[in-house]
């Protein structure tokens, strides 16, 4: 009987983004991931290179459910900066992941480059069009609804900071969001 080798690849997929998450790239180790995998340790380096490459394709991985999850919206930048902060929201960890990503490897993957391209194009035409207020950069109209959406969760006592008490109550997760939508609003409106 043949093994699901793709079945164990997402297992390894979804424990290594657990200890990522946790512990970054320098503190996560194969052994744990691959006991909380249920899989054999080799595996590992036989499907992925090493600690690093898995780490890659966890990334990649984050990136490709995010972008299938939050559809790029730039006719309705609050209502896409509400839906990435409810894709936070529902995933804490992906916060903590995007952290040490930042900490341990500064700079933008290929990825992630070609993404924010896509998306700056389709701001800019966006102001063309009279749909986004045209008086800032798109680059800039780009990173101010991403650091709005993100940063109720990267703050100090967020759940990315990943102390004992990183829930809020309902009613205050839904003031963070209208907060995030209603800035995301202000910022981008055309006049």
């Amino acid at each position: 009987m043949a093994r699901d080798s793709s079945a164990t690849k997402a297992r390894l997929l979804d424990a290594a983004f657990s200890e990522f998450a946790a512990y970054g790239i320098a503190g996560a180790r194969v052994d744990r991931i691959a006991e909380a995998a249920q899989a054999n340790k080799r595996l590992i380096y036989v499907y992925y290179g090493n600690k690093e490459q898995l780490f890659d394709a966890v990334l990649q991985r984050a990136l490709e459910t995010g972008a299938e999850s939050v559809p790029f919206d730039a006719g309705d930048l609050p209502g896409y900066a509400g839906a990435v902060f409810d894709h936070l929201v529902a995933q804490p960890s992906l916060m903590r992941l995007v952290l040490w990503k930042q900490l341990e490897r500064p700079g933008a993957t290929d990825t992630e480059a070609e993404s924010y391209r896509g998306k700056i194009a389709v701001v800019e035409e966006a102001q063309k069009a009279g749909r986004v207020d045209a008086s800032l950069d798109p680059a800039d109209v780009l990173t101010l609804v991403m650091g709005l959406s993100q940063a109720w969760f990267a703050a100090v006592g967020g759940p990315a900071a990943g102390g004992s008490d990183t829930g809020w109550a309902p009613d205050r997760l839904a003031g963070h969001r209208a907060a995030v939508v209603e800035s995301v609003r202000r910022i981008t409106t055309a006049p």
